[in-house]
């Protein structure tokens, strides 16, 4: 086997859940290949660099091995290798992301009864 169409790739690699979700992001452009935007239909060979946007993050790997065929995590991490660079920004992001404070988001309506009575303690009524 030579090559192994980028969407089916992506989808046996794990970065998508499906296939139809891998071909819409290179439709989007967040698949880069040797820095070039990727189809679906591209084909994946040993040795290629990948950059995948994804909600998970920002990949940027080495392509080890091809598969046609979706198997367990431990044998889809085989299949490439991420670069020293990426998975240092990767984490930096994801700790920057932690300490953030989280906001909880504001409620429409009225307050509930509980709400009612965090509010009357809060001013100060019993």
């Amino acid at each position: 086997m030579t090559g192994v169409r980028m969407d089916k790739w992506l989808w046996a690699a794990r970065f998508f859940k499906t296939r139809t979700l891998a071909a819409r992001a290179c439709e989007l452009g967040r698949i880069e290949s040797h820095g070039h935007p990727a189809k679906a239909a591209r084909e994946v060979r040993i040795g290629d660099l990948l950059q995948v946007k994804s909600e998970r993050g920002d990949f940027q790997m080495e392509v080890l091995a091809l598969s046609e065929m979706r198997g367990p995590a431990a044998v889809a991490q085989t299949l490439y290798r991420e670069t020293e660079a990426s998975r240092e920004l990767r984490l930096k992001l994801a700790e920057e992301r932690k300490a953030m404070p989280h906001f909880e988001a504001l409620r429409e309506g009225k307050p509930s009864k509980r709400d009612r009575r965090k509010i009357d303690r809060f001013r100060g009524r019993a």
